[in-house]
């Protein structure tokens, strides 16, 4: 693995795990309109990187970013403050976006053969 590669794949992470962070303030800050925009913005990141690095695993590096980003945000503190309420809104974000990282890893688009429309072998 070259280390162009492995820059941008952090660097796919390190977006998964903005995107999870803006997310989830989003999602509890404006309920109907602001989880159908942190899901589509989760949706953008994890396609996106699957277009930009030619590869199923562009989306599963900004989808393990975002993964970690909720997790870490829905654990409570020692003080009892916590991000994530029991609502419809926040498992909808959890569940949701779960489900989006999946689509997009498998829907990923993959490296096409670049040579001439004619059959091969001619």
């Amino acid at each position: 693995m070259r280390v162009g590669r492995v820059a941008v794949y952090a660097g796919l992470f390190v977006l998964g795990a903005v995107v999870g962070v803006a997310g989830a303030l989003v999602q509890g800050g404006f309920f109907p309109a602001g989880l159908l925009l942190a899901l589509v913005g989760a949706a953008g990141a994890f396609y996106g990187g699957a277009r930009a690095a030619g590869a199923k695993a562009g989306a599963v590096a900004p989808a393990a970013g975002w993964l970690v980003a909720v997790m870490l945000l829905t654990a409570t503190r020692p003080e009892g403050d916590f991000l994530f309420g029991a609502g419809l809104g926040s498992y909808a974000y959890l569940l949701g976006g779960m489900a989006v990282a999946v689509m997009c890893a498998t829907l990923g688009r993959g490296p096409q053969p670049t040579g001439s429309a004619a059959r091969l072998g001619k």
